[in-house]
């Protein structure tokens, strides 16, 4: 978790005389802070990477991370510099799930039309990441109660092969608070979207998103400012869900993070 961030040395070319020291999490669904000197442009693999004013970058990994990734550097005088990432794997667990409405599994045109318009509208909403450094402090959970689902797992919706799972999913009766894990702007709120039913998505900068789905009750609007513990809704069974629970996820921009890796395990029921 960012409350005591770990540092990890980077093996960079011969080129380069001084490693950039990134802190967080080097590992599939992980992300990391770094600092280069401002006006410096950043590249993880082929992809720009949002620099701060400051020379401050956020750099995330996608579930399917192989074990290494390229940070390129290009600095203010043109001169390029490449280091190597050692990201740690990981192994993930297979959730089968059954007794799904069968056109939550295989929809028809129809709704598939509007999964994708659903889809358009929370990719819009994180289409612009902000200058917020909220994603610096340590992360709370943003409800309590059993884990029933974990990051990175394959998914079986009644009996078909599905897109892995890619949040933590929190089992808590149907009403239960949601709040901030950490403070931001909420970029997104909406009641009714097919798949994930009531979903929030909050802006803690640099292209970190967590969000919030299958929400029974949503009390945010987009541009609203929410602080860390700030009720946000309550849980719910909206979507495609077989039971009340929040499925919380993070986003690094489009690559789907673990939020698991930003708290303390879950406390124990009633504490």
């Amino acid at each position: 978790m960012l409350r005591a961030f770990l540092a990890f040395s980077l093996f960079l070319c011969a080129a380069r005389a001084e490693a950039i020291d990134l802190k967080g999490h080097l590992q599939p669904g992980g992300f990391a802070v770094g600092q280069v000197e401002p006006g410096a442009t950043v590249l993880l693999g082929d992809a720009p990477v949002m620099v701060g004013a400051d020379g401050t970058f956020v750099i995330g990994f996608g579930r399917d991370q192989g074990a290494d990734a390229q940070l390129t550097v290009i600095h203010g005088d043109g001169k390029v510099e490449q280091q190597a990432v050692a990201v740690t794997p990981r192994t993930y667990e297979i959730q089968r799930i059954d007794k799904l409405d069968q056109n939550m599994v295989t929809p028809d045109p129809a709704t598939e039309a509007r999964i994708k318009s659903d889809q358009a509208k929370v990719k819009a909403a994180r289409a612009t990441p902000s200058d917020r450094r909220d994603f610096l402090g340590p992360f709370i959970w943003p409800a309590k109660g059993p884990i029933s689902g974990v990051y990175g797992s394959q998914r079986i919706l009644n009996g078909t092969p599905k897109a892995p799972h890619f949040g933590t999913d929190i089992a808590a009766p149907e009403g239960s608070p949601i709040v901030a894990p950490a403070a931001g702007v909420v970029r997104f709120a909406e009641t009714d979207l097919y798949l994930t039913g009531g979903t929030v998505i909050i802006d803690h900068g640099f292209g970190i998103y967590s969000s919030y789905l299958h929400m029974s009750r949503v009390d945010v609007k987009p541009g609203q400012e929410v602080a860390q513990g700030q009720a946000i809704g309550a849980v719910g069974k909206t979507g495609r869900a077989t039971g009340p629970h929040l499925h919380w996820g993070l986003n690094w921009n489009e690559t789907r993070l673990d939020p698991a890796l930003l708290v303390p395990p879950m406390p124990p029921a009633g504490q």
